[in-house]
């Protein structure tokens, strides 16, 4: 099973501005000859590939990308100026699509890659270009000529930043209903998620990041119990997990803390079996449905203590949103601080880095 991001775009180039037809009027100067200048081109789209990028979401609200006329020819040789280009930033990897026929047009691989959506229609022709021996005061001008149109489809098969983890019923599907565009079903039963859900979370304007909601795991799952184990295999491509603790409970009798610790030890183990790579990577604790317990931050304590836990840890109601932003924006900065460091060592193995001496240690 592979995750897909796509976006449905109209790219419209800019027409080219008409040329002009205009002869030369000065005192004491008779015929003084066609003087008429060009239309400038129109603006051309460009899509550009940018590491720094990891979503389709800006493409999904913003469908319609236009650019400029140009502007018409004037007199007395001057040239009507070009259309403004506009070149959309995507992520690498995406491949982009002709939305009609379904034919790839470009898959781009690297990042700085730069390839044109629509060109830009070419300005039309000024009469100072028809002048010759045998037409003295031409009056052609041509027009300028319209630029391309296209209906395109971006396609990025993305890998999950963040992913999800937990019993059935710990509240992933609320979370990432919370957090993110995605909008799986969800029930007041175990096993809602029958199949994992991507979600693109923005935590500001020009940054976001991709979350998946992996079904509920169970004690046995690495041997092919339950549903979770069919999707193990997509938290292993992930950067960093969530794992999520329901700390609510309907019978007051009940030891919260050791049903929490016994399930979220049951969880933990379940990843050592299936793999030590996934059981080695970056874990966060999450706790929900704390607006349901009557002392939080004492469940809190007893449950850290009771887990040996020194990690980060978060507390949250996806149902209600309390606590979500803090943990967006705290994934968010991780996120963006590993890229960092993953660009730089890219950039170090091609040889382009560029050292800092400001940064350079003493």
């Amino acid at each position: 099973m592979k995750f897909v991001d796509e976006a449905t775009i109209e790219v419209v180039a800019g027409k080219g501005g008409n040329g002009a037809a205009s002869f030369r009027r000065e005192k004491f100067i008779e015929k003084g000859g066609p003087n008429g200048g060009d239309g400038g081109r129109g603006g051309s789209i460009y899509a550009e590939a940018d590491r720094n990028v990891n979503t389709l979401i800006d493409y999904r609200y913003a469908r319609l990308h236009r650019a400029r006329n140009g502007e018409n020819g004037r007199g007395s040789d001057q040239y009507g100026a070009g259309g403004e280009d506009i070149t959309l930033r995507v992520p690498v990897g995406t491949m982009i699509f002709d939305a009609e026929t379904g034919e790839q047009l470009f898959d781009m691989k690297r990042h700085g890659e730069k390839i044109t959506l629509a060109q830009g229609g070419p300005g039309g022709l000024g009469n100072l270009h028809f002048k010759s021996s045998v037409n003295r005061a031409p009056r052609q001008f041509t027009y300028g000529k319209e630029g391309e149109q296209r209906k395109l489809r971006l396609e990025l098969k993305v890998l999950a930043d963040v992913g999800l983890l937990g019993m059935p019923n710990a509240g992933k599907s609320t979370l990432i209903t919370r957090i993110s565009n995605a909008k799986p079903r969800i029930a007041d039963y175990p096993f809602t998620t029958l199949h994992p859900n991507l979600g693109v979370v923005r935590s500001s304007e020009s940054h976001s990041f991709v979350v998946a909601d992996i079904p509920g795991l169970i004690e046995g799952a690495s041997e092919g119990a339950g549903l979770g184990h069919l999707f193990l295999r997509h938290l292993t491509r992930t950067r960093i997990l969530l794992h999520l603790l329901d700390v609510s409970s309907l019978d007051p009798d009940e030891d919260i803390v050791t049903k929490v610790a016994t399930e979220a030890r049951a969880i933990v183990e379940e990843l050592r079996l299936y793999s030590e790579e996934l059981y080695a990577k970056p874990r966060w604790l999450v706790l929900n449905k704390l607006d349901m317990v009557s002392d939080p931050e004492e469940l809190k304590a007893q449950l850290l203590k009771e887990l040996n836990w020194d990690g980060p840890v978060f507390g949250i109601s996806a149902l209600t949103g309390v606590g979500t932003q803090d943990l967006v924006y705290h994934l968010q900065s991780w996120l963006d601080e590993e890229s960092r460091k993953e660009h730089i060592e890219q950039d170090i193995a091609d040889g382009t880095h560029i050292y800092d001496e400001r940064f350079a240690p003493d």
